[in-house]
């Protein structure tokens, strides 16, 4: 399947208008919309409506939509060029808005390229142990496979404190193609560097995620490289480097988070 299908992203009458229901495997361990997947689910809008590959995404969370609920996204374009779209989707349940996304759509030709991020120094996926998740139920985390390449397993976050650096290898299996959408579920693992770099049993709610797309080719495992910068006055800020497992970079995604211990977290 695609990532539509994936999300269970369904089209109306209106090319503008699409509808979300939420459910668990879409949603995170605390019963709500997955930040990421609410990402991909505007990427996937915008780019149907425009015609147009995603260049960037950011989404701004607004507030939370729950299991059981459907989340509304309309897309405008309030300016077209030859070769560049602005776009935003606006997510909404009911009278609330759940999330906004702005971002630019297109393709130029240039002759010009280059890659100056290095890929790091992991093992391959399959000598990385599985990563073991600490919910119980349903939720998305249940549709990917996910191994730790650089980090602690839960049970040995101890207190001590990181370099800020941590990996996973990750693929969806459902998910047959690469896609500026898919990437987006990938790139929201902010979060969970920031409870390796605390050493500490912790993580947070996104206030925001900013996809980058670089390129998009066909790989099996994605490597989620990610890098917290810091956590001060109860928020986290970090960047997520995507890459194929033939060491080309297809995206980054950035994020700042609401700090929050497992305890605290909403349900």
């Amino acid at each position: 399947m695609d990532a539509t299908a994936f999300l269970g992203l369904q089209p109306t009458e209106d090319p503008a208008r699409w509808r979300l229901p939420v459910v668990p495997g879409i949603s995170a361990g605390g019963g709500f919309l997955f930040g990421g997947c609410g990402l991909g689910a505007a990427v996937v809008a915008m780019e149907a409506f425009t015609g147009r590959p995603t260049v960037w995404a950011t989404a701004q969370y607004l507030s939370y939509a729950r299991a059981d609920e459907v989340v509304d996204v309309e897309v405008v374009s309030p300016a077209e060029g030859r070769s560049v779209t602005q776009a935003r989707a606006v997510g909404r349940v009911a009278d609330r808005e759940i999330f906004t996304v702005n971002g630019a759509l297109g393709r130029r030709d240039v002759d010009a390229e280059g890659q100056w991020t290095v890929f790091p120094e992991v093992p391959d996926p399959d000598e990385c142990p599985v990563r073991k998740h600490r919910f119980q139920h349903e939720s998305v985390a249940d549709r990917m496979e996910q191994r730790l390449a650089v980090g602690r397993p839960f049970d040995e976050l101890d207190g001590t404190p990181s370099d800020g650096r941590s990996a996973l290898w990750a693929r969806m299996p459902e998910v047959l193609e690469m896609s500026a959408a898919s990437l987006a579920v990938l790139g929201d693992f902010v979060p969970f560097g920031i409870g390796q770099a605390l050493g500490l049993h912790a993580g947070g709610n996104s206030l925001d995620n900013t996809l980058r797309v670089v390129r998009l080719v066909p790989t099996d495992w994605v490597l989620i490289d990610i890098r917290i910068h810091a956590v001060a006055d109860g928020f986290g800020h970090g960047v997520v480097h995507l890459w194929s497992e033939d060491r080309r970079l297809l995206a980054t995604a950035s994020q700042s988070t609401i700090v929050r211990f497992w305890a605290e977290a909403p349900r």
